[in-house]
């Protein structure tokens, strides 16, 4: 009887046992059920969609790209792509054999595709619609047809370097498109489409169509007609001279808005591929050179604005040689005693030294500096270079004499412009851009950019909202404006008496300066005999500054001086530009073809 009770009452503790581990199993259950269905149901809805559901992403239209005038820089258009569904596909190798002359493959890497794990293939992205006709006569089964968005440039070469280019996903690569990519590309949509059991996708009649959000479009600070003009002149002069390249930036000094950037040689973004990637890059941000004598402006503002000479001073110019620490110094006009502005005028390599060796290392890298050289200037667009300016613990003895005509410094033709402008802008620097506004449609007023802006007007003609970086009032002041008076006064005998008189325009008061620069032969790290870098640059009105102009021409055969190759080009520029932007001139003509102020 013990033994009964015993057993028995062993077996009520099992059970028990086994009851509770059963109803422990059963509330763990329902508790993580309730997790499920409540605390993780998106979780798990997120997952069942994504078994039995798949998006075929669709590229969305990028945002147009205009001009200030709102000419059409950048557009889409509707291009088609070919696919294929492999699982409809009977005959992989037949199919392939048809397609392979219109692909540009071969039957083989076709067949390759079509046998993939896959149930949808891109075959042929973009095509022609030629190609397309060709290709819908064979009727074959599983190939079909999707439109997608493709870029177009319709000024081809002219904008290149500057709107750049996007790849083929729409993704931006160059210029523009690059630096803007967020706000252009907008939000992708697709197709849904259901998968059965086995995995394959369902494609029905009707597909579920989730349409893409449109992309911001952009209104650039840039003027088509400006940049016509800037482009036929460069190219005019580099192929007549059969030089190497050419740069022409056209700008508002007084809000750094780019109003033409034009690069030699062009290539055109619609046919991007038939290029070099060297080709593509946009040279005015991201090259240097030497500048040589246009960096005179520096030294010559810095010298001023220091009160180490005057502009009357009489400067012993050693009739055209000179020796500094073991090397000779030439002129290329020599000159006796002249005063400072006629030292800057006749563009004179010995005075220009001597000033600068009253100013001193400190000062002259001080002023190279806060004139924005040796860094980056913030432009919007990739690729800025921030030139080379070695601290002056590392410049040699004949560093400061070289420095201050423009030797041992590296700078791009965005910076030279931008620190002449701070002449023209009286003594205060500007943020360089070429984004104006935006806008969501096409249809809408564009918006400026940022909160932060200045009314401010172009050649007189009327205002533009500008979108800057920081605020205009909150400018550093680089020289006086005494000084930025003196140095334009200065830099305007450079035209009328001096070496830049071809980059004079009738009517206008012209204010600028002439570089000729030795390039670095990079066989022997010396400085070339045959190879020069000739420029000029400047702006006008010289007393109500509406355009500063840079020209820069890379090793020109024949002539190379900047007076008589980038001078003129200056000149052409200039004049047509006013002439556009309806800029009144300094003087009027008399009843006799006199001008009179």
């Amino acid at each position: 009887m013990t033994t009964k009770n015993a057993t028995a009452s062993s077996r009520s503790i099992q059970f028990c046992f086994i009851a509770a581990i059963l109803t422990v199993g059963f509330l763990f259950v329902l508790i993580r059920l309730s997790v499920i269905q409540w605390l993780e149901h998106g979780k798990w809805n997120q997952l069942a969609k994504k078994q039995h559901e798949r998006t075929l992403l669709d590229h969305v239209d990028r945002g147009v790209v205009y001009d200030r005038n709102r000419k059409v820089l950048a557009i889409n258009v509707d291009v088609p792509s070919l696919y294929a569904v492999s699982d409809k596909i009977k005959q992989p190798k037949k199919t392939a054999r048809q397609l392979a002359p219109f692909l540009n493959s071969s039957p083989r890497a076709l067949v390759a595709k079509l046998n993939r794990e896959k149930d949808f293939i891109w075959l042929a992205r973009k095509i022609d619609q030629d190609r397309l006709n060709k290709i819908n006569r064979l009727d074959l089964p599983g190939i079909g047809v999707l439109m997608e968005s493709k870029r177009f440039y319709p000024k081809r070469a002219l904008f290149g370097h500057l709107v750049g280019f996007v790849g083929m996903d729409n993704n931006g690569l160059e210029g523009i498109e690059h630096r803007y990519d967020a706000l252009l590309k907008g939000k992708s949509g697709g197709i849904v489409v259901v998968r059965d059991a086995h995995g394959k996708s369902i494609y029905p009649k009707g597909f579920n169509y989730i349409p893409p959000s449109q992309g911001e479009s952009l209104v650039l600070t840039v003027d088509e007609t400006i940049q016509h003009i800037s482009t036929r002149e460069i190219r005019r002069v580099v192929e007549k001279t059969s030089a190497k390249g050419g740069i022409a930036i056209v700008m508002n000094p007084t809000n750094g808005e780019i109003l033409a950037m034009s690069v030699y040689p062009f290539f055109n973004p619609n046919t991007v591929g038939s290029y070099q990637p060297a080709q593509w890059r946009n040279r005015a941000i991201t090259d240097i050179y030497e500048p040589g004598s246009t960096f005179k402006i520096i030294t010559a503002a810095a010298a001023l604005e220091e009160k180490v000479v005057s502009p009357q001073e009489m400067i012993n110019c050693e009739k055209g040689t000179f020796v500094v620490f073991d090397t000779v110094i030439h002129d290329h006009e020599p000159m006796g005693m002249a005063p400072f502005n006629e030292v800057v005028a006749r563009s004179s390599n010995i005075g220009m030294i001597k000033v600068a060796t009253r100013l001193g290392k400190k000062r002259l890298d001080h002023y190279s500096r806060a004139f924005g050289f040796g860094t980056r200037r913030g432009i919007d667009l990739t690729g800025e270079s921030p030139g080379l300016l070695r601290t002056p613990e590392s410049w040699s003895d004949r560093s400061l004499a070289s420095i201050a005509i423009g030797q041992e410094i590296g700078v791009t033709a965005l910076q030279m412009i931008l620190a002449t402008a701070v002449i023209a802008n009286n003594g205060l620097p500007v943020t360089p851009h070429v984004m104006l506004a935006k806008t969501a449609r096409e249809e809408d007023t564009p918006k400026p950019a940022q909160p932060k802006t200045k009314m401010a007007q172009i050649g007189g003609v009327g205002e533009t909202e500008i979108a800057l970086d920081e605020p205009l009032d909150g400018q550093k002041r680089i020289i006086s404006e005494e000084t930025a008076k003196a140095v334009t006064k200065i830099l305007e005998q450079v035209v009328t008496a001096g070496t830049g008189k071809k980059a004079g325009i009738f009517g206008f008061r012209v204010a600028g300066k002439t570089g000729t620069a030795q390039k670095i032969d990079p066989k022997s790290g010396l400085y070339s005999k045959s190879g020069y870098v000739s420029s000029f640059v400047g702006f006008v009105p010289a007393d109500r500054p509406a355009l500063v102009i840079l020209v820069m021409i890379d090793e020109p055969l024949g002539e190379e001086t900047g007076g008589e190759i980038a001078a003129p080009i200056f000149s052409e520029i200039g004049r047509e530009t006013l002439r556009y932007l309806k800029v009144a001139p300094d003087v009027f003509i008399g009843s006799k073809g006199a001008p009179r102020v």
